[in-house]
């Protein structure tokens, strides 16, 4: 259940991106800086990100084997309330397994969520109301 979208395409809108903090020491500091200050990249954030990216593609073979092998959906996946009351009238319950972003309506009740997963495991965001982390907090991995 649910509906995929775009499932094969890693790009992120500014909108869809998470913050993360990272210590760095101060001559690797100081290198990003010289970089910056040459014109190689526009701002720290620049050569973060493409670092980040040129790791990623690195092993990309190694992701990929492993995403299919974890049956894990790539991308982004959003339940709607429908999608779970679909789930929930067939009598089955979700094993959420997503690589990317997942999120759940804001329409989605704690008790409709609870009665239709059993377990998320995310690789990057999770997107739901409170009240629906709070029903699900001892289900997500």
């Amino acid at each position: 259940m649910g509906r995929e979208i775009a499932a094969q395409d890693n790009r992120t809108r500014i909108g869809d991106t998470e913050k993360i903090t990272i210590n760095l020491g101060p001559i690797d500091l100081g290198q990003i800086d010289l970089l910056v200050q040459e014109g190689f990249y526009s701002n720290r954030t620049d050569l973060i990100r493409t670092a980040i990216r040129n790791q990623l593609q690195a092993h990309a073979d190694m992701i990929r084997q492993t995403v299919a092998r974890k049956s894990l959906i790539l991308g982004l996946q959003h339940y709607t309330r429908a999608d779970l009351q679909a789930v929930r009238d067939a009598g089955q319950k979700l094993q959420i397994q997503v690589l990317g972003l997942a999120s759940i309506g804001a329409d989605v009740t704690p008790e409709l969520a609870l009665a239709t997963i059993d377990s998320i495991t995310v690789l990057g965001a999770l997107h739901a109301s409170p009240a629906i982390k709070a029903a699900l907090a001892g289900r997500i991995h």
